[in-house]
């Protein structure tokens, strides 16, 4: 006889905008999908409860995150900002300080406040 394979569900909230004529219809289509109304709060947790491994290099991940979402490799950030990619990688990783310089010019690079990198 088979095992049983299944595996359990995962919780997840979800979080929509759009028009305001359209909630009960979207509603009615998530709960045909077993989906329940948790109600009209966001989740309560901070990002930082959720993403443990990100703490303590808030930094670093928000300049990977950053690089990411413009579609940048570090050796493409390093061409534009004339930082060496080996810091760039160390800065990513925690293993280097960004500092006040480096993130203006990470700023302007990835078009985001300098003071997310410090």
């Amino acid at each position: 006889m088979l095992d049983h394979t299944k595996k359990p569900h995962t919780k997840v909230t979800l979080l929509f905008e759009g028009p305001a004529d359209k909630q009960k219809e979207a509603i009615a289509a998530l709960k045909k999908l077993g989906f329940n109304n948790a109600g009209n709060n966001p989740p309560s947790s901070s990002w930082r409860e959720a993403f443990k491994e990100f703490d303590g290099n808030e930094p670093g991940t928000s300049l990977a995150g950053s690089r990411h979402k413009e579609g940048l490799t570090q050796v493409q950030l390093s061409e534009l900002t004339g930082i060496p990619q080996r810091h760039i990688s160390e800065m990513e990783r925690g293993k280097r300080p960004i500092g006040k310089r480096n993130a203006k010019l990470f700023s302007k690079a990835l078009k985001v406040d300098y003071r997310m990198f410090l």
